[in-house]
């Protein structure tokens, strides 16, 4: 009983320590792992004449995250969206969402599928990260299992990360994204961080 009992103490050490990337990915900028500083990269698929991307803070100064350069004698007639993408909580402060300008009218992008929708073809690296978000992955930097790249002609490979359970388990994905129709496609490579914390946190 003895000798299971440390065969089992030891399994998931050894199954950690087996993950690798492959030499050609490199590690995800530090960064990039925040998505306010991944839309000003954003290449929509369509053409508008502005767009911005805000949260729903009720200061609409505070709210704005980013915005597109606006053009002469343009107006926007702007209202609040009942709900919006990367829901963090419920309240104030707790979504994002997105509102463009297309022929004189406002388009609003305000769930997940509507902000692939806007982001169409996969131009770049941040455009990548945002869409494997909204598919509940996140990309850790301090781990290359967990946040690492590599682009090529026809598709963009990242190794992302998924969190769970008490104490945190961090699983990584190796995902494959077709950059014309931002298809995704991702396997499991197994849990490579456990933490040793088993307190569970105290909700505010």
């Amino acid at each position: 009983m003895k000798i299971i009992s440390i065969v089992s103490f030891l399994i998931p050490g050894l199954l950690l320590s087996q993950n690798t990337v492959p030499s050609d990915f490199k590690k995800i900028p530090d960064i990039l792992d925040t998505a306010e500083y991944l839309y000003p990269f954003i290449v929509p698929d369509k053409d508008y004449g502005y767009w911005r991307v805000l949260t729903n803070d009720p200061d609409p100064e505070k709210a704005v995250i980013y915005e597109s350069q606006m053009p002469d004698f343009m107006t926007i007639n702007e209202s609040l969206p009942e709900r919006g993408f990367f829901q963090k909580c419920i309240g104030e402060k707790c979504f994002t969402y997105i509102l463009a300008c297309k022929k004189d009218r406002s388009v609003y992008f305000s769930n997940e599928q509507q902000l692939r929708d806007f982001i169409g073809t996969v131009d770049n690296l941040p455009e990548a990260i945002l869409l494997v978000q909204t598919y509940g992955f996140k990309v850790d930097t301090s781990d290359k299992l967990g946040g690492s790249y590599k682009i090529e002609d026809k598709h963009i490979y990242l190794y992302a990360s998924k969190s769970k359970g008490y104490p945190e388990m961090k699983e990584s994905y190796f995902i494959k994204i077709n950059r014309k129709t931002g298809k995704l496609e991702s396997t499991s490579k197994g849990v490579y961080f456990k933490s040793e914390n088993c307190n569970q946190p105290i909700s505010q």
